[in-house]
């Protein structure tokens, strides 16, 4: 199974901004940097994201984007299907007149069942999950407010 970079990449991006933007927005070029993703890429993302209501941007010269979601709120599924659209791992599991054979296909049950599966896990993990796991991994530095 692959995941694809936008899924990949929106993940990352959304961690980096749950983590940083606890008073103010945080700026793409510092996302970019930290998480070494093209910054124009990062918009695109971001444009999604806020489309979604997940994050909204602030103006300025102090501007950036926030996270408007908890991240207790915010499952990997929720980001796969904001990214990668609902649905399946093969057509012929959502539209199996797209198929010839699937009145016959052991595989299609197959595919059918792993996609559950595998849409289950992902809902069961949360951004605030993937905070947790960066504190204990200490990929995340210290950040201090004054």
């Amino acid at each position: 199974m692959k995941l694809t970079t936008k899924f990949r990449y929106g993940t990352r991006a959304i961690l980096d901004l749950a983590i940083h933007s606890t008073a103010r927005p945080v700026s793409v070029k510092d996302i970019a940097k930290r998480q070494d993703i093209s910054p124009k890429y990062l918009e695109n993302l971001f444009s999604i994201l806020q489309t979604s209501g997940m994050i909204h941007s602030v103006r300025g010269a102090q501007g950036g984007y926030q996270l408007i979601i908890n991240p207790a709120e915010i499952t990997l599924k929720n980001l796969y299907e904001l990214f990668e659209g609902a649905g399946c791992l093969v057509d012929c599991t959502n539209n199996p007149s797209s198929c010839r054979r699937s009145e016959i296909c052991v595989t299609q049950e197959i595919w059918s069942e792993l996609y559950e599966q595998c849409s289950s896990f992902l809902d069961s993990v949360t951004i605030k999950d993937l905070m947790e796991r960066a504190y204990v991994k200490e990929s995340v530095p210290n950040i201090y407010h004054i």
